[in-house]
């Protein structure tokens, strides 16, 4: 039984009862069933609001997911959402967390966007500028 079945009882209850209206406890007891009604009718409207809001959360969620597995191309494990060799994402590029000094939100950049050598933080809007400089590759050792 839920909430409003149970004031809907109770209201019946007091009619079953024939509560005279004109007394002052009668009048304290029907205000009080009624007060009660109203309760029932505002958590029964919160709880279908609450329902759709669900659901609507469930479908911006499964969106956001799809959204995320296109953009950055990593599944859940942080693993390339990509299993065959002709994927031609970038998966295989290494991301570089930059903390904005101004808002401390991390930001998750590849090597071309630092080569550009300036970013707006997508948070604050500061400009974020890097002194990119690509690690020239060591000479490999051969063997003898």
């Amino acid at each position: 039984m839920n909430i409003t079945e149970k004031v809907a009882y109770l209201k019946g209850l007091a009619k079953g009862l024939e509560i005279d209206e004109t007394t002052k406890e009668g009048k304290l007891l029907l205000a009080v069933i009624d007060v009660l009604e109203d309760m029932a009718d505002s958590v029964s409207d919160l709880e279908s609001a609450y329902e759709e809001l669900d659901e609507v959360i469930d479908v911006l969620d499964e969106d956001l997911g799809a959204v995320e597995k296109d953009f950055y191309c990593f599944d859940e494990d942080d693993d390339c959402c990509c299993d065959d060799d002709d994927c031609d994402c970038d998966c295989d590029d290494d991301l570089y967390e930059v903390v904005c000094p101004n808002c401390q939100d991390a930001i998750y950049l590849d090597e071309s966007m630092l080569e550009e050598g300036s970013i707006d933080c997508p948070n604050c809007g500061q400009l974020l500028e890097f002194d990119y400089v690509e690690d020239e590759d060591e000479p490999e050792e051969t063997k003898e």
